[in-house]
């Protein structure tokens, strides 16, 4: 499969590999595959922003290729470098055996480290990698501008090479938590889908697929829980991830129900000590 004929055929290939979409992201992902523009998703940690990509490369039988943000992130590290020792080792040779390498014998494809915005754009075949730039609301402003090119136009350009562009534009996915309010011209590069927390019984089902063996009773009281936890003004909300992870703590430690049994496995939900502190006190209640 090369690319999805409909927003349902994306649906259904999503949940095959056990990823369910509601139609409002399901028809997301399809214009950004359609249309060749990046897919910027925003949400609260823990709704499925990353696993949305991972689950369209899946889908697609394709590579994912993804680069993950962090504060002072550099250009080397998301479109290319030149690999410095081997082409000092290559000039020794050279003066070795009484030659001269000109500029244009160093700077080849031979000695360029390909990172994964480089690797997106030099994929060949028919079938499109999925890219994943994921919280890029880490990065800092500069990082963002280095993108625009890679964003707007699915090229890159090295200045001793030139321009290099896409044959097969890739399925771009970024991904951001809203730590900080990201440029404008990023967003203008971007399609927008925001994913909030599921409603309950689609909570049940995600869970469901992730943790099978898990009782469907217990599925949903946890999930139910989690619902009512969340207004509760933690600091850290428990998303579908801790969601998932505090089912599957459950399971292991042979609980049953969401009661008093439930209150050791508390810290697969919480991630400060003020949030334990109400979660307990909600599942005491």
């Amino acid at each position: 499969m090369t690319s999805f004929a409909s927003v349902e055929e994306l649906t259904g290939a999503l949940n095959r590999v056990d990823y369910l979409v509601d139609e409002g992201l399901a028809t997301a992902l399809y214009l950004a595959q359609s249309l060749g523009q990046p897919l910027l998703l925003e949400g609260e940690p823990g709704v499925g922003k990353t696993a949305a990509a991972k689950a369209m490369a899946k889908a697609l039988n394709t590579p994912l290729l993804r680069l993950q943000c962090y504060e002072g992130i550099a250009a080397n590290e998301a479109l290319y470098e030149w690999n410095y020792p081997r082409q000092l080792l290559a000039i020794r040779l050279s003066e070795a055996d009484g030659q001269k390498l000109a500029d244009t014998d160093l700077f080849t494809d031979e000695y360029l480290v390909e990172r994964p915005l480089l690797a997106a754009v030099k994929h060949q075949g028919d079938v499109p990698p999925v890219v994943l730039i994921d919280e890029i609301d880490r990065a800092d402003d500069e990082f963002e501008a280095l993108l625009f090119e890679f964003l707007g136009e699915q090229s890159i350009t090295i200045p001793e090479l030139g321009t290099i562009e896409a044959t097969t534009p890739p399925i771009v996915i970024l991904t951001s938590n809203r730590s900080r309010e990201l440029h404008d011209a990023l967003k203008r590069r971007c399609l927008y889908h925001w994913i909030d927390y599921p409603e309950i019984a689609r909570a049940a089902q995600i869970i469901r697929r992730n943790v099978p063996h898990a009782d469907e009773a217990l599925i949903e009281a946890a999930t139910a829980f989690v619902g009512t936890a969340r207004d509760r003004g933690l600091d850290k909300p428990p998303g579908l991830a801790e969601t998932i992870d505090w089912v599957s703590a459950l399971m292991v430690l042979g609980v049953s129900l969401v009661d008093q049994n439930a209150m050791r496995t508390l810290g697969s939900l919480a991630k400060t000590p003020d949030d334990l502190a109400a979660l307990r006190e909600e599942l005491a209640s």
